[in-house]
């Protein structure tokens, strides 16, 4: 006969268990059980009032199934319920199915009852050994941990023996009743019947010769999303992936200042767990404010003594600082039980600026403005909102991008490449400190950036993490590459294994759909290349997943192979397939060595034309992101101050004298080196990105550190430096801006549009490593420019020249057309406000009929033709 199945949606009651610590919870006449013994008739009305609560008449001939892959075996749905009852509408039934080791079936039936919780245990299709066919349950309640039962109103912690009533059905039934202080818990038990001359009588256990276990007070939940979810009823979800755990215990918090967890729950791997993801699902958050978990076993060999430590969901959206003073096993971080705030992003309209547009400041967001001379308050400085308050820094600069450094929460000892999680911005940019606040002015910050029509690009590092605080504990066999000693002692990731692969992609996603950031700058990225055990992948799963991921995709996407444990730039070639962009080491080495007098023309000429000897293949110059300085090395101003031996990687040149210096000669020298820096990063194709502090000289004293690295300095912009060079590093951005047509293109120039040229318009002497000077005449495109519709009027050839020899040159500079002259724009050796020149000066021909212009040592020039 069928059984009457109660197809409630299943959900716990509320929790209401305050800061009492678990191991000393005392039950005083909390749990009642009943057997009663009635007439037909009277046995299955109350049979199915106690399953269904006076549900209406379902059919008899209902089948059951049991779900092997979600271990529950009811799929839950909604039921109409009795109109009769009020109270009876606000219950909720959880249903749980089992197999017995020896056959049959157990039907457990979970039941809110306002604040109490009935539980109504079934068994059928049971044979027994004896003839009588008495049944009883042994049972307990556990919540920490599963080996140890809490204390019943016995005052005992052994277990608790109930008989089972037999009714008309031949079903074994018996039925319990929790009140509120008890759950939520566990019920586990198992089914004892007594042999014939045997006084112990059988045990029976479930299929897996364990002891059944019905979660009370909360519900089984669902794998899927991970991390902490909220449904329209306002139950949530906790789901976390773990494939090594042997145990997951879910830990709620009730005070932000908490050391230990209120509530402790060891999730049954039976009910709680689907695949390699532990979950669990509660009605409503009640009292609780913070969670974490404690997984024993997941860590890899040798750190098994750590698991005991608390960790903070990698999925969780609003995290804290968790004040717990146990440094050894206490959280650094814990998860906020609090839906997302809200956002108004209604107007917020996205650049969407093609690629080979973009002119890029790089940036720390605290550093930015926390400094006095910012003139903001204390609680802004710092912070995203003082970003916001210094929006005409940008447009002074001309730049329509912004590159913030990794802003992730990280080890505030190492810095931020060395990431703590994934999901959420550091609260310290928040105006408050607070998670919160840093989430919704982030967003506010990318909201008027983009009305100002300014893209924002995120630093991010997948490849690694911070030492320990981030992902360590939850499966490290499976997120910590493993077997390479070098990389495991730097908690690498296993980037391309696919619970690691999808973790990341999930993180990108989030950042763009939730905070609309427009691109992202992978740091340490030819660690994503490599495989599990450390080999180089040509196919990297991840960085293929990316360039065809239908959202990510459509954002800018760059490879940035700089290393943060050895601050060393590693040359790697990248696999792309058309989408990623690179940040182009090899552009900042040879601008480098170019000017201080080493190197070959030829390598020059490579950057300046796009580095086609790296972006040729299916993509263009538009891919490389050229930059001279960074935020780990030396600073611009440094590069031409400090030369010692230590610094031989740096590439850098001193002019002449170590360090700070009266001397003028060797300050004008530096002054035109730093002119000829920027010069030569704004008129290469590709995408120029500067550094900050590098157009107000800021120095770090010659440490290529990264902790030396110091805040901006506001009052350094109103120096004579600061002046000259912000006001060049303006006129330059306009200048690529006018020019598009030969110094924005997502394409290469056509061979026949550029002529290189010697002083004397001779050819080049590319391979003579002791030739310093290299002209170039890029000539205008007028074909394409008659295939686009663009007009070329007032738009004539240029003419760039670099002299990085001591001595001058007088430079030829070559004919054109007719109605045309040559009018300089820049000239870096001369003085502010002359060196360069918005409407230009006309260059006056010689007796001779030539065009010659005498170039100063150290120095680089830009002609226009225009018309007479």
């Amino acid at each position: 006969m069928a059984t009457f199945l109660p197809l409630v949606m299943a959900y716990s009651c509320s929790l209401n268990c305050g800061r009492t610590k678990s191991s000393m919870l005392k039950h005083d006449n909390s749990v009642l059980y009943r057997n009663k013994i009635m007439n037909s008739f009277e046995k299955m009305d109350l049979e199915r009032k106690l399953l269904c609560g006076n549900f209406e008449k379902m059919p008899r001939n209902l089948s059951v199934e049991v779900n092997a892959t979600s271990r529950v075996s009811i799929e839950p749905v909604q039921k109409r319920l009795s109109r009769n009852t009020k109270v009876e509408e606000a219950e909720k039934v959880s249903t749980y199915l089992f197999r017995t080791e020896v056959g049959g079936l157990v039907n457990v039936f979970v039941r809110k009852k306002k604040v109490n919780c009935t539980v109504y245990v079934e068994v059928s299709s049971l044979e027994l050994p004896r003839s009588d066919g008495t049944l009883g349950l042994s049972w307990g309640i556990y919540r920490s941990d599963s080996s140890s039962f809490l204390p019943s109103h016995f005052e005992t912690s052994t277990p608790v023996e109930t008989p089972f009533t037999k009714n008309s059905f031949g079903r074994y039934t018996v039925e319990f009743e929790f009140e509120a202080k008890e759950i939520p818990c566990y019920l586990s038990f198992l089914l004892k019947s007594p042999r014939d001359n045997d006084s112990s009588g059988l045990d029976i256990r479930s299929h897996r010769k364990t002891n059944f276990c019905v979660p009370l007070g909360f519900s089984s939940g669902h794998p899927t999303p991970l991390g902490l979810s909220f449904s329209r009823d306002g139950s949530l979800n906790f789901s976390i992936f773990s494939r090594s755990a042997e145990s997951v215990v879910l830990c709620l918090y009730d005070d932000t200042t908490a050391d230990n967890p209120a509530l402790e729950l060891d999730l049954d791997p039976y009910v709680n767990r689907t695949g390699d993801i532990w979950h669990a699902s509660f009605e409503s958050s009640s009292t609780f404010v913070s969670y974490g978990y404690r997984l024993k076993g997941s860590r890899l060999k040798g750190k098994k003594d750590e698991d005991a430590r608390i960790v903070l969901d990698p999925y969780a959206k609003i995290i804290g600082k968790s004040t717990s003073s146990d440094h050894g096993i206490g959280p650094k971080y814990l998860g906020r039980i609090s839906k997302e705030p809200g956002f108004d992003w209604s107007g917020d309209i996205r650049p969407n600026l093609p690629i080979e547009k973009l002119t890029v400041y790089r940036l720390n967001v605290m550093h930015f403005t926390e400094h006095k001379s910012s003139q903001l308050s204390p609680d802004i400085a710092g912070t995203f909102s003082g970003l916001i308050e210094k929006l005409e820094h940008f447009t002074d600069l001309g730049v329509n991008a912004v590159l913030l450094e990794p802003i992730f929460p990280f080890d505030e000892q190492k810095g931020p490449c060395f990431p703590c999680h994934f999901f959420s911005p550091t609260s310290l940019y928040g105006p408050s400190g607070g998670a919160v606040s840093a989430i919704n002015t982030m967003k506010e910050m990318v909201k008027k950036l983009h009305a100002s029509g300014i893209e924002v690009l995120l630093e991010v590092v997948f490849t690694h993490s911070a030492e320990s605080g981030a992902l360590q504990g939850i499966d490290d066999s499976s997120y910590y590459l493993k077997g390479v000693a070098d990389l495991e002692a730097r908690n690498v990731l296993n980037c391309n294994y696919p619970i690691v692969q999808q973790f990341i992609l999930d993180s990108l996603r989030y950042w763009v759909t939730e905070f609309h950031v427009d691109g992202f700058c992978f740091i340490n990225a030819s660690l994503l290349l490599q495989g599990s055990r450390g080999e180089y992948l040509s196919h990297p799963p991840l960085v293929e997943a990316i360039a065809f991921d239908p959202l990510l995709s459509k954002t800018k996407i760059i490879a940035d192979c700089w290393d943060p444990h050895n601050t060393v730039l590693e040359e790697t070639r990248f696999p792309h397939w058309k989408t990623w962009a690179e940040m182009n080491m090899k552009f900042c080495n040879d601008v480098r060595n170019f000017l201080r007098g080493e190197g070959l023309l030829s390598s020059l000429a490579t950057r300046l034309c796009g580095s086609g000897d790296i972006f040729s293949k299916g993509r263009g110059p538009a891919f490389s992101f050229n930059f001279i300085s960074r935020n780990s090395g030396l600073p611009l101003v440094d590069l031409v101050s400090f030369s010692s031996d230590k610094l031989a990687s740096e590439l850098s040149w001193n002019c002449g004298e170590e360090g700070p210096t009266n001397k003028t000669l060797v300050l004008e020298r530096r002054l035109k080196q730093t002119r000829n820096f920027l010069f030569v990063l704004y008129v290469s194709l590709g995408v120029p990105v500067l550094n900050m502090g590098d157009e107000c000289g800021q120095s770090t004293g010659g440490s290529p550190a990264y902790s030396d690295r110091k805040s901006f300095d506001w009052n350094a912009l109103k120096s004579s430096f600061g002046i000259q060079t912000t006001e060049f590093i303006s006129f330059l951005s306009s200048l690529r801006r006018r020019r598009s047509d030969l110094l924005q293109n997502m394409n290469y120039l056509k061979e026949e549009n550029i002529d290189w040229h010697g002083s004397d318009q001779s050819p080049p002497r590319w391979e003579d490593p002791t030739c310093k000077f290299l002209a170039m005449r890029l000539r205008v495109d007028e074909d394409k420019d008659k295939a686009e519709n663009q007009t070329t009027s007032g738009k004539g050839d240029l003419f760039i020249a670099f002299n990085a020899a001591d001595l001058s040159e007088s430079v030829i500079l070559p004919p054109i057309a007719e109605g045309m002259a040559w009018h300089r724009l820049v000239d870096t050796a001369l003085p502010f406000p002359g060196f360069f020149l918005t409407d230009g000066e006309p260059v006056p021909e010689n007796v001779d009929g030539l065009l010659a212009y005498e170039m100063k040592s150290l120095s680089s020039t830009l002609f226009e033709a225009r018309s007479k």
